[in-house]
Order: C-alpha cells, then structure tokens, then sequence
C-alpha cells in the first residue's frame, strides 16, 4: 500500500478574542493530525493534540528537523509560537513555546540562517526567533514595531498598519516583504541574516488605486520565475510583481560580510506592478467577498486562489510567453462545498487539494487536474471544528 502523508489541521478554539467572527464551532482540541492516502484521496483522523492551545491558527514545517511550528491568535494577549516533533505514529509532542512578542500573530517564516521571522497583526510588530540546533525557539533577537509601542485600537481598513505576512524573498534571503493589509501597501524591509533584524526599505501600492481598500494579506513568489503574487483581501484581487533580482543581489554583496545597508540604498525599490487579475466573476459584489489563501502550484502552472464569501477556489494559468512570463489568465471558478475556505494545501503530488472551509467545521478534498487545471470535488469530506490552516508535515508508512 502507498504511505500516507501526514496533515496537520488547525482550528480556532475561542472566537471572542479574534480580530474577526467564526460562525463555526469553537474546537475542544487546537490541532488535529490526519494521514492521507493519495491513491484515494481519504483522509483518517489519527491524533487531536492542543487543548492548552487557543486559537492555533498558522503553521510552518522545519523538514529537516521534523517540526511543526504554529502560532496563536489572539488581539488581547501575546501570541505564541509553539513546536511539535511529530512522532512515528502521527502524534505531536510539545517542545517549544515561545512569546511571540506581539497581538493576533499571524505568519511564521523560516529563514535560511537559523531564525524564524513572525508578523503580529493586531500591533503590527515583526520579530525574529533563533531556532535552536534541537529545533527548540530561543526568546526574541530583534523587533520591528511601526507603531512604537502605541496600542493598537484600530479596526481593519481605518489606515494602519496591520502586518499580515512576512516573506524572504528566495533569492538571495536579504529582503523581507511585508504585505500590510491596513494601509494598502507591501512593505520591504533588508533582513540581516545574522542578527535578525530589520531595516526599512521603500512600499509600493498593492493595488490599483481606486479609491476602495485592497487590504493585501499575502505574498507567494513563483517557483522558478522573478514574478510574486499579492493576494489582495479586499478587493479580490491578485496583483502580479516583477521581481528586480539584480538589485537584490547587490544588496546582498554589499552586505555579505555583515556590512549594515548604506543609506543610499534604503530607498531603493526592488518590485514592480505588471498585471492586476480579479479573484471572482466580474457581476460578483466585492463587498461580499474577502480573499483567504494564494499558493503557485509546484508546477508552476497555475496559481490558486480561495475566495471567502463567492465560496470557492479560483484557478489560473501562468503565461510561459515572452514577454509576458508570469502573468495570469482565468481558468475557472470552483465551489468548494463548504463556507469560507480560509486556507487549503496540495498533498506531495500535486493532484489532491485539501481545503478547510472555517465555517462549515469541514475539511474537503479535490482532484487537481495537472493540464487543465480543473478541480473535482471527490465527496471526500471530513468534520473538523473551525479549521483555519492546513500544513502537510510529510509521509508515514503504512504497516504491512
């Protein structure tokens, strides 16, 4: 028989100290592990972990070490970020649970140089955590905090910051991108890769510009092109940047012995707007939507998209053409057979999508056609309690 692949599903616990509502059922236990089988396309439920976490809400897996990391999410207390060393037989054993230094943490970045990088966005602060040689989380080495230590008291959309993401670019490991859904901007900071902290660079627009907010959330860089993916929230929207890698690369020589960043290269700009593609069919009312995940297929074909409200993933195809490399073309809209699909993964062969409708207290599983693009609902479905975030942590074999 094939190995089943391990999947971690977080759920939201307590819904009253969310930046935002559920609607679904508050879990009993934060995090459920699954083994999926990718000859079928099921799913069994084989260890719930977490009933001292609240709100497990983003996950990030450190595959050489075998280490789940997630964080909480929380506006009135701190967020932590916690390990798990996944067992042989699926379970999650704590190991790690560190202050993140911040309200609503919201993303987790490994970098190349022993750090993880975390965005709270309640107050807006990016810090950055050692990890340990044993995977274990050592207590804050650097911070960055726009607001300066003033509390946060403002709603999404009212003009602050809000960091929603922090994103390495691949290149080089030298630029952090920020996408900062209160103001409308991306954000670039130069990431020193052996302190860990953050200097300021330039922001550019995330949308358009039309007078209504776009509220980026996330920032997804194409596998083998200069090219980066900004999820806008709000707007239902993909904006599509062209990545300056030379200037990247000189920011990174001049600073590879250690060398802090000359002042004449902190306003340099390293992205460019290229192409702006809705998420939604055109008579859809925006308002009535709000965008959750966006992921470039391994392949690199395709970007997928999950819209929250029009209830489905889109689908679209990455032009190979000169000239135009990178940008996207519709394929299709997808109902995802549940409410508000918040987040949703690829199984290790690219043909199985697993989505997590939040509001349905449902987890859905979809055949992923490799040429067309097209999804299938397969009527796999699973109960899982306000699932927000779906990570695979790798395969388990199965007994003779």
């Amino acid at each position: 028989p094939p190995p089943l692949q391990l999947f971690v599903i977080s759920t939201y616990s307590r819904f009253d100290n969310l930046a935002h509502g559920p609607f679904g059922t508050e879990s009993k236990f934060g995090l459920y592990t699954y083994g999926f089988n990718s000859s079928s396309g099921t799913m069994t439920l084989l260890s719930v972990t977490g009933s001292d976490v609240v709100n497990p809400a983003f996950s990030r897996m450190h595959r050489d070490k075998n280490i789940i990391y997630c964080c909480t999410e929380d506006i009135e207390q701190n967020g932590r970020v916690l390990g798990y060393r996944i067992e042989e037989n699926g379970a999650l054993k704590k190991i790690a649970d560190v202050d993140a230094s911040g309200t609503s943490t919201c993303y987790l970045t490994l970098t190349n140089s022993s750090h993880m990088i975390v965005a709270n966005y309640w107050n807006s602060t990016l810090v950055t955590l050692p990890v340990l040689p044993d995977g274990t989380l050592g207590s804050k080495i650097a911070t960055y905090d726009p607001n300066e230590g003033r509390e946060m008291k403002a709603k999404t959309g009212s003009h602050v910051n809000h960091s929603h993401a922090i994103v390495v670019d691949p290149f080089e490991g030298v630029i952090a991108y920020v996408p900062d859904l209160g103001c409308d901007l991306i954000r670039q900071f130069f990431f020193n890769k052996t302190t860990g902290a953050f200097t300021p660079l330039s922001a550019i627009p995330s949308g358009l510009g039309q007078g209504t907010p776009d509220g980026p959330r996330y920032i997804d860089f194409h596998p083998t092109l200069p090219i980066a993916y900004v999820i806008n929230e709000l707007s239902s929207s993909i904006a599509v940047f062209k990545i300056d890698t030379q200037k990247i690369s000189e920011i990174a020589s001049q600073t590879a012995d250690g060398e802090p960043l000359s002042d004449d290269n902190k306003d340099i700009q390293t992205m460019k707007m290229i192409q702006n593609i809705a998420t939604i069919p055109s008579a859809f009312p925006l308002e009535l939507n709000t965008c959750g995940r966006i992921c470039s297929h391994p392949s690199g074909r395709f970007v997928i998209v999950s819209n929250r409200g029009h209830e489905s993933i889109s689908i679209l195809k990455v032009s190979s053409s000169k000239g135009r490399a990178g940008t996207l073309s519709q394929v299709g809209f997808f109902h995802t057979f549940g409410f508000t699909p918040r987040h949703f993964q690829f199984d290790q062969s690219g043909q199985f999508l697993i989505v997590a409708n939040q509001d349905s207290d449902c987890v859905n599983i979809f055949s992923f056609n490799l040429s067309t693009g097209e999804l299938k609902f397969t009527g796999n479905k699973y109960h899982c309690p306000s699932p927000n975030f779906v990570q695979c942590v790798g395969g388990l074999k199965e007994e003779d």
